[in-house]
């Protein structure tokens, strides 16, 4: 199993956003894209939060409710952030996938994002192996 390593099951296509970005337009790439979550990253690359699905459901709900669209990313974005290394073994990430609730990881190079590790990509990979 430590042959499996999480740089080879992330996924590197999904969107990226600031934390200036309006809200709307955020939900609209991650819709677009399909996308579970984006990372927020700053100016010089560094990640400063996520935005997931979950995350954008109260700015959404309040537009339905007052037919109008507030606020940007910072406002709304999770900061709290677990993290995967490109080079974990996939093993000790699906253990985390245990005590952990979230559905996605990003995944660090070093103090870059490489990319996004899904639990259904784990999953899958397991299956295969298993």
């Amino acid at each position: 199993m430590t042959e499996y390593r999480v740089r080879g099951i992330m996924r590197t296509d999904g969107p990226t956003l600031t934390a200036e970005t309006p809200i709307r337009r955020a939900m609209a790439l991650l819709i677009d894209a399909r996308a579970a979550v984006a990372p927020v990253l700053a100016e010089d690359g560094q990640m400063i939060g996520l935005l997931s699905q979950k995350d954008c459901f109260r700015p959404a709900l309040h537009a339905s409710y007052h037919r109008e669209w507030s606020g940007r990313v910072a406002d709304w974005m999770s900061r709290e952030i677990v993290s995967v290394e490109a080079e974990d073994e996939v093993i000790r990430v699906a253990e985390m996938f245990l005590t952990h609730p979230h559905r996605v990881f990003p995944v660090m190079d070093g103090r870059l994002v490489a990319g996004l590790l899904h639990r259904s990509d784990v999953l899958a990979l397991l299956v295969r192996i298993g």
